[in-house]
C-alpha cells in the first residue's frame, strides 16, 4: 500500500506559512522598533514638559490673576509682553543677566581649561585632586549658596576673619554682585574642567609629537595644535554653561534674594518675585517665555558662528 503524502503536504505547508508569518512580524517590528521604543518617552515629555509651557503660553496672552478661576481670564494679546518692557526692573535686570551669563561663562571656561591642563599631567597623588575636584559641584547649590553665606557673614564669617577687615559682602550692590558670580564659578567651573578633561585624554597623540619633532614650543603647541583640536569639547562647555548660567537663581535667591538695590535681580529672580510674591502670573509667564526665547537665540547665534567658522 503506497503511503499518503497529504499530512506532510500539509505540514510543510504550515511550516512555511508560519515561517513566512514570523519573517512578517519580524520585518514589521523592524521597521518600526525605533518609533514603538520613543514614543512612550515622548508621549510622557508632553504630558510633564509640553502641558505645563502650553498652559503658560496661555497664560502670559491672557489678563489673569490668581483671584479669577483658570479660565475665567479675557484675552489681552501681547499687552503683558509690552508691560515687560515698559517695567523698568524687567528692562535692567535683562542688561544684569547678561553681564552675569557673560563673567561667570568665561571665568568658568578659562579656569576650567587650566585645570584640565592641570589634572592632565601625571603629577603624584594627582588622582586625589580629580576626585576633591568633584566636590564642589557635587553639592546642592542651595546647601553650598547658604555655606557661603555664613562665610562671607561680616560678624561670624571666616572671610573677614582672614582678611581682618568687617566687609558687608552681601550688602553692597558691587561686591554683592561679585560675590554671588565668585560662589557659581567655583561650583561650576569644577564640570568644564572634568568635560575638557575628558577631552584632552580622548586627543590623539600623534599631531603634538610631530609638531614637537618639528620644534615647536609648549606654547605653540598648545595654541596651533590642542587647542584647535579641543574646540568641539569647548564649544558644548559653552554652550551648557551659557544655557545655565542664563538662568542661574538657586544661588542668587538665597544669597541675596535679588538685592541689594535689585544688584543681584537677574531674570530668573524678576520672574520668582513676580509670580510668587506680587503673584503677578500672566506677567511672570511672559518674563519666562522672554528668559525661553533669549536663551534659544543664544544658542542659535553660537551654533551659526560655529558653523561659519568650520566652512572657512
Amino acid at each position: 500500500m503506497g503511503v499518503s503524502t497529504a499530512p506532510l503536504a500539509r505540514s510543510r505547508y504550515a511550516v512555511l506559512a508560519r515561517t513566512r508569518g514570523e519573517a512578517r512580524a519580524t520585518g514589521w517590528l523592524d521597521r518600526h522598533f525605533a518609533f514603538a521604543t520613543v514614543s512612550p518617552t515622548v508621549l510622557v515629555s508632553l504630558l510633564v514638559f509640553g502641558l505645563p509651557l502650553a498652559f503658560s503660553l496661555w497664560i502670559s496672552l491672557q489678563g489673569w490673576s490668581i483671584q479669577q478661576s483658570l479660565f475665567g481670564s479675557r484675552f489681552v494679546g501681547l499687552q503683558n509682553y509690552s508691560d515687560l518692557f515698559d517695567d523698568p526692573a524687567f528692562v535692567a535686570s535683562i542688561g544684569r543677566t547678561f553681564l552675569y551669563t557673560a563673567i561667570t561663562v568665561s571665568c568658568e571656561l578659562g579656569i576650567g581649561l587650566g585645570l584640565a591642563l592641570l589634572l592632565n599631567l601625571d603629577l603624584p597623588f594627582i588622582g586625589i585632586f580629580r576626585t576633591a575636584l568633584i566636590v564642589p559641584m557635587m553639592m546642592t547649590p542651595i546647601v553650598a549658596a547658604l555655606c557661603w553665606k555664613m562665610l562671607l557673614d561680616p560678624q561670624y564669617g571666616v572671610i573677614d576673619y582672614i582678611i581682618g577687615a568687617p566687609i558687608v559682602w552681601l550688602g553692597h550692590p558691587v561686591l554683592a554682585f561679585v560675590a554671588v558670580a565668585a560662589v557659581n564659578i567655583w561650583q561650576n567651573a569644577p564640570y568644564v574642567g572634568i568635560l575638557l578633561l575628558a577631552g584632552l585624554r580622548s586627543l590623539p597623540s600623534e599631531p603634538v609629537e610631530a609638531a614637537s619633532i618639528d620644534g615647536a614650543g609648549r606654547w605653540q603647541v598648545f595654541r596651533h595644535v590642542t587647542l584647535p583640536l579641543l574646540r568641539p569639547y569647548i564649544v558644548v562647555a559653552l554652550l551648557l554653561r551659557t544655557i545655565f548660567e542664563f538662568r542661574s537663581f538657586d544661588n542668587v535667591y538665597v544669597m541675596t534674594s535679588g538685592g541689594p538695590a535689585d544688584a543681584t535681580s537677574l531674570l530668573s529672580v524678576y520672574t520668582y518675585v513676580t509670580s510668587f510674591v506680587s503673584f503677578d502670573m500672566s506677567l511672570a509667564a511672559a518674563s519666562s517665555w522672554m528668559m525661553l526665547l533669549m536663551a534659544l537665540v543664544m544658542c542659535l547665534a553660537f551654533v551659526v558662528m560655529i558653523r561659519r567658522r568650520d566652512a572657512n
